[in-house]
């Protein structure tokens, strides 16, 4: 556990799981009014930032800091937290590769892929570009020898762990699997939050919606 700035620690967990799960106890505890007021907490991939303890009066944060080295925290339960699913067709270039690294054909791709729900565990690199963890462990895949200079926007894409959808056309080294057609359903400025993709929210993968619903539809609004 680190000091960040005057008002803030950085805290460091062993693990991706163990940041989600930390994350996932913190906003818990923050709804049931168990948590100092904190003004942001920003989950990365194995630490999470507390920033604006109290709202920086003297002292929260090591009091803060002493209390959180008694917390016990549970295992994250895959089916907490709202849930979105996202539009996709799975036509990417690197279907052929991907499905190589898994031992299948290329048409079971899909099959397999949208068969898993994932969960965002922290947001970076670009505007409303969240990072999904759930992929077992064998199908991870490598990134890319060789980065492309420009990913479409929309773009679905594997990378270790990870699976991301580029909200907009960015350089990028990841495995392309398919697109979702509205990928300004993405991120919003307009919308509260702008990003579809928060932490902790669970995302499954559908195929193309009907004109009756909307890309990017929440299934649940409230964290079970």
């Amino acid at each position: 556990m680190l000091p960040a700035g005057r008002h803030g620690l950085l805290v460091e967990l062993p693990t991706g799981s163990a940041a989600e799960a930390f994350h996932a106890e913190l906003l818990r505890r923050r709804a049931l009014g168990g948590l100092p007021a904190v003004r942001e907490i920003v989950p990365g991939a194995r630490t999470v930032l507390l920033d604006g303890i109290a709202d920086g009066s003297p002292g929260a944060p090591e009091r803060l800091a002493r209390a959180l080295v008694s917390w016990r925290i549970p295992p994250l339960p895959r089916d907490a937290g709202p849930a979105v699913e996202v539009p996709v067709v799975y036509d990417g270039p690197d279907l052929a590769d991907v499905a190589a690294v898994w031992g299948v054909e290329p048409g079971d791709v899909a099959g397999i892929h949208s068969g898993i729900e994932f969960r965002v565990a922290f947001s970076g690199f670009a505007p409303g570009f969240g990072y999904l963890t759930g992929l077992p462990g064998h199908l991870r895949v490598p990134r890319r020898a060789t980065p492309r200079t420009r990913v479409p926007a929309g773009s679905l894409a594997l990378a270790g762990p990870y699976t991301g959808v580029y909200p907009r056309a960015s350089p990028g080294g990841w495995q392309l699997i398919g697109r979702t057609p509205d990928p300004d359903c993405l991120w919003n400025q307009d919308r509260d939050p702008a990003a579809l993709l928060t932490p902790g929210t669970r995302v499954r993968f559908v195929a193309p919606p009907d004109r009756h619903r909307a890309a990017g539809t929440r299934t649940e609004e409230t964290a079970r």
